[in-house]
């Protein structure tokens, strides 16, 4: 019976072992072997003989076939397959035994393992320079050694190890190519905004006053990054949930007391702001006495505070351009120009 009206008795054990299309080609070659009795275990098709044995295989497909297997150490064939036509394909260390059920056994990778020089010249054609090729074997041969997991193939791992770090590699290097530093005026997305109000439900002024502080923080850090949007929303997010949590259970308008100190959850939230605590501390007496001789109730001093404290801090997130300018007028121009404590503290973003 011809071989292309044979049927295929494909090992699970091998398709698991080798790869399903794999293990397909190598029993094909196996039962070619035997039809045309290469007794010194050794099989020679031309190009057209495989095609015609495998019509749902390209040229490509099997050149690419060939490969693995010759990588993997189940044939081995010299130069690259197609080469000459036709090409001599050898099974294995010990040809008499090579059988679709019996594979070469499985190994660890030397201390001293290197690629092939096909698999080698395959990472290069994919664009991978040799240095960094060079690179990746110490660690891909110390990663199966401290697993200490017999494996076949261990050329196919590699190239499929070294073409994955490359693509990270090459991930990185776009993000790092799109990082950019914070700037004084930067604001987030309208994307970013409608996110966090819409679908967060944060209050529109609270997002607005995390801008000032978050744009300081990250200024005096002095990274660059591509992805401050993203940044922006965790940071609000995360704020919003404890300062949610701070003012949930205090709602009944009333004076502020004398003895009135901020709950543990505004020194939270302003450390979660990148507000220092002794910064808030020092805003604490002036706070306290304004709003006790003012003497208007307010449901909620947790939130009062917390706000003039952002608000207070923000104003040192302004362009030191505009500092310098103030700093230049007289005594009286800059009284001017300064909010008082009174605009400070009635400002819209207190209203709850």
């Amino acid at each position: 019976m011809p071989l292309t009206e044979r049927y295929l008795v494909l090992s699970p054990q091998l398709a698991a072992t080798l790869g399903l299309e794999e293990a397909l080609l190598y029993q094909l070659l196996v039962e070619l072997r035997t039809l045309t009795g290469g007794g010194d275990g050794t099989v020679a098709p031309s190009l057209a003989q495989l095609l015609a044995l495998a019509p749902f295989w390209s040229e490509a497909d099997l050149r690419r076939l060939l490969l693995k297997l010759r990588a993997q150490g189940v044939i081995d064939f010299p130069g690259a397959p197609f080469a000459a036509h036709p090409f001599v394909i050898t099974f294995g260390d010990d040809p008499g035994r090579a059988t679709a059920s019996a594979p070469p056994a499985a190994q660890l990778p030397e201390a001293g393992w290197r690629p092939a020089a096909d698999v080698v010249a395959q990472l290069e054609q994919y664009g991978l320079p040799r240095q960094f090729i060079e690179e990746q074997i110490p660690e891909f041969v110390a990663y199966w050694q401290a697993r200490d997991e017999p494996r076949h193939g261990w050329h196919a791992r590699f190239l499929r190890h070294a073409l994955r770090r490359w693509r990270e590699a090459e991930a990185a290097t776009a993000r790092a190519g799109r990082a950019t530093a914070m700037t004084p005026d930067w604001r987030p997305a309208p994307e970013a905004v409608e996110l966090l109000t819409r679908q967060a439900g944060v209050a529109p002024h609270f997002v607005e006053d995390c801008i000032p502080e978050f744009v300081l923080y990250w200024r005096e850090r002095g990274e660059r990054r591509s992805t401050w949007n993203t940044d922006f929303v965790r940071h609000v997010r995360l704020q919003w949930a404890r300062y949610r949590h701070a003012v949930a259970h205090d709602r009944d308008p009333q004076p502020l007391p004398a003895a009135w100190r901020p709950a543990a959850e505004v020194w939270e939230v302003l450390e979660l702001a990148n507000i220092p605590r002794e910064f808030a501390e020092r805003q604490l007496p002036e706070f306290i006495l304004y709003w006790r001789e003012n003497g208007q109730p307010c449901s909620s001093w947790n939130t009062r505070f917390l706000q003039h404290v952002k608000r207070q801090w923000a104003r040192q997130a302004a362009p030191e351009g505009r500092d310098g300018e103030e700093g230049r007028g007289s005594p009286a121009d800059r009284r001017l120009r300064e909010r008082s404590l009174e605009e400070a503290l009635s400002d819209r973003s207190w209203a709850f």
